[in-house]
């Protein structure tokens, strides 16, 4: 059977590709990677190209929502940095047509202010922006812009005593956000085919507490930083997780209506690139009742262009 030269091209790069990064994600010895669902606290020179998901959402009869999206970020410092990214969306409702269009514009900045070694952990701010007017109407694209202040937040186990050493390959990064639109309200107007009338719906706009984790067991930091098990290329370097990302509207008749998702999966990190994959599942039915995936590939460009498109544009950390 003859190899595709993609597919030959990309088992070299795992089975090759596979030493230890050079700057991205690290805190002390811990290498954290890029988490699919919940973002990282890292600010680094990074490409998810692309990220694909697919789920039914809870509507009336069900709403097949597939989403293709990319994203890069860009270290201004080495500690600050800013992020873009870009979303089409297919949206297929139950025995209807399908539609579908890119989502808003999504911009982002963030800074690390504490990073720690030693107990491999780190803290930063960010701010993310969803630039209303920018998406399609067709894949209900807001008209009014979000904005949403983070804290995120990383910790690796690796400061725990010798006597629980199997508990030290694990780590949690985190967000916690508030997203808070531009608009309270929107007013829409329709004529009532019956009556002749003009009828005005009011949909409301909460600010919405955003939060998420991910639980992560590196084998990676297992092998090198614990106890050599022997495993073999590639499982050496594999990092299963599961991520939580859950929403809590806060206001305007929605308050505590919390939705949101358990994603288990694995991520395979190399020196140049990783690659992960997650289940979606519903918290609840305001969340869905069927199981969604999400698998994304993300190139690690501080690490591929160390001298060029990878470098802080200002000062330097490495």
């Amino acid at each position: 059977m003859r190899v595709p030269p993609l597919a030959l091209a990309f088992l070299t790069a795992l089975f090759l590709s596979t030493d230890k990064a050079l700057s991205h994600g690290f805190a002390g010895k811990r290498f954290f990677p890029a988490t699919l669902s919940t973002d990282d606290p890292f600010v680094a020179d990074e490409l998810s190209l692309p990220t694909v998901s697919s789920i039914v959402t809870p509507d009336e009869g069900g709403t097949r929502d597939t989403e293709l999206s990319v994203e890069i970020a860009k270290r201004i410092t080495p500690d600050f940095g800013i992020e873009a990214g870009e979303t089409f969306l297919v949206l297929h409702p139950h025995g209807e047509r399908s539609v579908s269009g890119f989502g808003n514009l999504e911009l982002g900045a963030k800074y690390e202010f504490f990073e720690n070694d030693e107990h491999e952990s780190i803290l930063s701010l960010g701010l993310g922006a969803e630039v209303g007017g920018t998406g399609s109407k067709r894949v209900g694209a807001d008209t009014f812009s979000t904005w949403t202040p983070a804290l995120f937040f990383g910790k690796g186990l690796g400061d725990l005593p010798q006597s629980v050493s199997l508990l030290r390959p694990l780590a949690v990064t985190g967000v916690i956000g508030v997203a808070i639109p531009a608009s309270a309200s929107t007013r829409t107007s329709s004529i009532n085919e019956e009556t002749g009338e003009t009828e005005l719906d009011i949909e409301r706009h909460p600010s919405v507490l955003q939060y998420g984790f991910a639980v992560e067991y590196s084998l990676i930091y297992l092998q090198e930083q614990v106890k050599n098990i022997g495993l073999r290329k590639p499982l050496d370097h594999v990092i299963p997780l599961v991520e939580f990302s859950l929403e809590t509207p806060l206001n305007r008749g929605q308050r505590g209506q919390t939705t949101g998702t358990i994603n288990p999966g694995v991520i395979w990190s190399g020196k140049y690139f990783q690659l992960g994959a997650e289940a979606v599942i519903p918290i609840n039915s305001l969340a869905g009742s069927n199981v969604g995936f999400i698998a994304q590939l993300h190139f690690y460009l501080d690490d591929l262009f160390p001298k060029s498109v990878g470098r802080p544009l200002f000062g330097r950390r490495y």
